[in-house]
């Protein structure tokens, strides 16, 4: 049985909020807007549409474990609690959005993936609350160096309707390493699996205002 999944954003990962900004006005050449605050996991983001005919609703998320916040008493989504960044933010994972998320676990399941629990999570944006459900391994662990997606259900509102274009524009993604039982339960138009071997688990290629940019994860 394969489960149909819908690109949903791309994961640049920084030691803090400020230097993911840095980054992504030197790199990108703009800066992200405002996200919001993630009470669940103590993390804080920026974002930006990078949205195109193929995929409509994608965006950029660049995320920082918030100092301000309690820690949360659990792993990390997207595994911050253990990713080094003192070499500066990095692409380190994506995200699937999916219309039944209980179903598309139990089916990743069977598949011998276990993609995790689904948690109810929110945040308060410039543009209203938002809530979702979302699959998180209880360890925080990204699974095939971040080429598994991490899916997400979003509720009434998604967060693409209300970012302005930003100038940036996704034009392909590529993943690597992943188990073909695990790949064998996707139907996700647009995403080119790679064979295995050496290389990036994921690369994203982009068109920015200085021009084309390739990002790969490590």
């Amino acid at each position: 049985m394969s489960t149909h999944l819908a690109l949903d954003h791309l994961v640049v990962a920084a030691r803090t909020l400020d230097e993911g900004v840095q980054w992504c006005e030197a790199t990108l050449g703009l800066t992200p807007i405002a996200g919001g605050t993630h009470p669940l996991m103590g993390t804080h983001n920026r974002v930006f549409a990078i949205g195109s005919k193929a995929w409509p609703r994608a965006y950029f998320e660049i995320i920082a474990i918030d100092p301000s916040a309690a820690p949360p008493g659990r792993a990390r989504w997207f595994g911050l609690d253990m990713l080094d960044l003192r070499q500066g933010p990095r692409l380190v994972h994506w995200v699937a959005r999916v219309a039944g998320l209980d179903a598309a676990l139990a089916a990743l399941g069977a598949a011998g993936c276990d993609a995790g629990r689904a948690l109810a999570a929110s945040r308060d944006t410039p543009a209203g609350r938002l809530e979702w459900r979302i699959a998180v391994r209880d360890d925080g662990a990204l699974l095939a160096g971040g080429a598994w997606p991490t899916l997400i259900e979003w509720g009434a509102v998604h967060p693409g309707d209300a970012m302005p274009p930003s100038g940036v524009t996704l034009r392909g993604l590529a993943w690597r390493g992943v188990p073909a039982a695990w790949s064998a339960t996707l139907a996700l138009d647009g995403i080119a699996p790679q064979a295995l071997g050496a290389g990036p688990s994921i690369t994203a290629e982009l068109d920015t205002p200085r021009g084309p940019v390739t990002l790969c994860s490590h």
